[in-house]
């Protein structure tokens, strides 16, 4: 599998198969999202646009980075998601990096949004799709947030070296300056959890696929076979 790993300005054109990564936080928020019931994930292109999909569907769930603002529901913090029930919800995603990165590539065949919780799953979707080229969008300050990188690395690994170890990985994430803003109070919107929630391997068994629907991107779980269902190792 040929992997490139770019930043969210290097995207000049759309790739075959993208794999769009954002460990802290939007896509760990977003998994967390599903696992609490949500059907699906609209990606905003921005504030004002997921403000103005809000107030054509009230029911909708609108969440954005930083701190709580009118309009939006709740913020990018999977410490504070856990505890809401989205059960048939539609979400409105709009965040610093992750819901852009996403928009970047979506013209792409294939897009999965990714991080740590979701990345065994991930590794073994494109396995299943035997995906010649894969591009690894790293969302994260231009393209060199090491939370993102190491991520994107170890989903690359595992796509092809199923023993690949994730310990190191984890651990670059863990010290990464996101990781340290968070911990420390830099960034708003914060759950005390929200790193370690971050750095759960694993977490959720599902990958999870943007496509356009209706002009809009739209980002659903998808259940992937595991090996003891007889799917590929």
């Amino acid at each position: 599998m040929d992997t490139r790993f770019v930043g969210i300005a290097e995207v000049v054109e759309a790739p075959s198969v993208a794999v769009v990564v954002d460990v802290m936080r939007a896509f760990t928020v977003a998994a967390w999202a599903f696992a609490q019931g949500a059907e699906k994930i609209v990606l905003a292109e921005s504030l004002d646009d997921a403000l103005a999909l809000k107030a054509r569907n009230p029911e909708w769930v609108a969440l954005k980075d930083g701190p709580p603002a009118p309009g939006f529901d709740t913020v990018n913090s999977p410490g504070l998601l856990r505890s809401v029930d989205l059960g048939g919800r539609t979400v409105v995603q709009k965040t610093t990096a992750g819901t852009v990165g996403a928009l970047a590539v979506k013209e792409a065949s294939l897009v999965l949004c990714a991080g740590f919780v979701v990345a065994e799953a991930t590794a073994r979707l494109l396995r299943t799709r035997k995906s010649d080229s894969v591009t690894f969008v790293v969302t994260g300050e231009d393209g060199q947030a090491d939370e993102d990188l190491a991520c994107a690395q170890y989903i690359a690994r595992r796509a092809t070296e199923a023993g690949t170890d994730a310990a190191g990985f984890l651990r670059r994430a863990a010290e990464s300056r996101a990781a340290a803003e968070l911990t420390e109070g830099v960034r708003q919107g914060v759950h005390p959890d929200d790193v370690a929630l971050c750095l759960e391997l694993d977490r959720f068994p599902f990958a999870m696929v943007a496509a356009l629907e209706d002009s809009l991107m739209v980002l659903r779980p998808s259940a992937v076979p595991s090996p003891a269902d007889g799917g590929p190792i």
